[in-house]
């Protein structure tokens, strides 16, 4: 059975790597990486939001999966679309890392007035904005090891603490976000194994690192992701964690925090709530920012409100800080 799972489709940087071997690792196999270059890896320079294609970073290592030339694939969870192309199904969420967001070069309050903060983000910039409106912003991409090394850039650059952590460079980090000041990105921290659908084999292989409370958590995530109807490209975020009321297999009451914002982060729409079914939360969650909140507005780039919100500031309840 675990014979036919060696071969896994991969981006090709490090951390890519590094997380496809930590899954063989978890799966006692040593696996054979089949290095793929996705759009978003041809074009480095360029910012995410004008890619204008929210699988950007995967299509191509799904698309190994599916025409056979790896059997799996490993993604950062937070890079996938919030829906799986025909043929593939995600079998495995292993445990999350750290969701959280981390600073380097400077605290958030140690950035000097008028600071310039180095992230590819739309989300970063909203939520760096609303917390601190007199930061500024300049793109970074790239590898992790790319983006320290443009550091001195900028006042500070903003990174996922998880990638840090799984490459060993934790200790660059001046700062990690709590996600009450920093909703993280929908999945971050994750890694998400799919397959093909109809590999009964490799997807009873994969289940044995699937870990249920991860999975439930990321599947809320997702589901409210695909009812905002959003992406990378979109100034959103959401994270669920699962509560201790359960006992240790994961079934614990599902706590979700989401937040929409307008690109300039001067307006900002946070809501929370808890559930048992995470797709049914994620939805609710969402239909109320749509519906009740004000955010299918946020998310009309035409809309007169966004243009002309000025210094208007609104929020369903204050970010702690």
């Amino acid at each position: 059975m675990a014979n036919k799972a060696r071969r896994a489709a991969t981006r090709k940087s490090p951390l890519a790597r590094t997380q496809t071997s930590s899954v063989g690792e978890a799966l006692g196999v040593e696996l054979e990486h089949v290095v793929v270059e996705t759009a978003a890896d041809k074009r480095p320079d360029t910012p995410v939001w004008e890619l204008n294609d929210r699988g950007v970073f995967v299509k191509e290592v799904q698309a190994a999966v599916l025409e056979g030339r790896a059997d799996i694939a490993v993604h950062s969870a937070k890079d996938l679309p919030s829906s799986t192309p025909d043929g593939l199904v995600i079998a495995a969420i292993p445990e999350r890392e750290d969701a959280r967001d981390a600073l380097v070069g400077s605290t958030l309050d140690g950035i000097p007035v008028g600071g310039r903060v180095g992230t590819g983000s739309v989300r970063r910039r909203a939520q760096l904005g609303w917390l601190r409106s007199d930061l500024t912003f300049g793109g970074v991409r790239g590898n992790i090891g790319t983006r320290l090394e443009k550091t001195p850039d900028f006042d500070a650059i903003v990174v996922a603490a998880a990638a840090l952590r799984r490459l060993g460079r934790l200790a660059a980090a001046a700062e990690i976000l709590d996600v009450r000041l920093m909703v993280p990105q929908v999945g971050q921290g994750a890694l998400a194994v799919e397959c093909r659908a109809d590999d009964e084999e490799t997807r009873e292989l994969l289940a044995a690192v699937d870990h249920l409370a991860s999975r439930r958590a990321v599947e809320a995530e997702r589901a409210w992701l695909a009812e905002m109807g959003g992406g990378c490209d979109r100034p959103v975020g959401a994270y669920a964690t699962i509560a201790e009321d359960g006992d240790e297999s994961g079934e614990g009451t599902i706590h979700l925090t989401a937040i929409v914002a307008s690109g300039d982060g001067r307006v900002m729409l946070r809501h929370e709530g808890d559930g048992d079914d995470p797709v049914e939360l994620g939805r609710r969650i969402a239909r109320h920012l749509l519906d009740h909140a004000g955010g299918h507005w946020l998310l009309d780039e035409a809309s007169p409100f966004v243009s002309s919100v000025g210094s208007m500031t609104t929020t369903l309840a204050p970010l702690p800080r």
